[in-house]
């Protein structure tokens, strides 16, 4: 009878792994880039980060007017490729100009030769956001008079911080 019990346990069928549940939370942020990855993949962008920091790699002059629409590389390869770039009409002959500066940013960009070549095709270009000039934090702007002196019979200094911090914020509501 044992000897039936031990083969009917050898037999029995191994059981699948699972990954474990639960663990850490991560940042949304952290999982975009693997979903954005397959669709500009789909669409000849090995790398992403092409589009996103195309103002970084060409500068802004030229990120208003041009911007990568692909990658394309002979098959098997991942450098020579041809940049396909979409150009506001009125500027392409100024990008064509440029085509060498453009080539070496981006090969710089990558690490190695990437972009043999650039084609252009004229098109729409949705300029890159304008960024506003950063504001002064408000640790630099000085305590209203009236809330000033209230504050500096606080011993406790961390407790006087962020009360100065919160009458500085107070301040620049009344000030808008």
């Amino acid at each position: 009878m044992e000897r039936d019990n031990k083969t009917k346990r050898q037999k029995a069928k191994p059981r699948r792994y699972e990954r474990p549940r639960g663990g850490q939370a991560r940042a949304i942020s952290e999982l975009m880039p693997e979903i954005g990855r397959t669709a500009f993949r789909r669409f000849g962008f090995v790398q992403s980060s092409v589009v996103t920091r195309w103002p970084e790699i060409v500068g802004p002059r030229h990120a208003r007017v041009c911007m990568p629409e692909s990658i394309r590389f002979p098959p098997g390869e991942k450098s020579e490729g041809i940049l396909q770039l979409v150009v506001v009409p009125a500027h392409a002959p100024i990008i064509q100009h440029v085509i060498p500066e453009i080539i070496e940013r981006v090969n710089r960009f990558f690490g190695y030769n990437a972009v043999a070549k650039v084609k252009i095709r004229q098109g729409q270009v949705k300029a890159p956001p304008v960024q506003e000039p950063a504001k002064a934090p408000p640790s630099l702007k000085p305590v209203p008079m009236e809330l000033g002196e209230s504050l500096r019979d606080i011993g406790d200094p961390e407790l006087r911080t962020v009360l100065e911090s919160l009458a500085r914020s107070i301040g620049a509501q009344e000030e808008e």
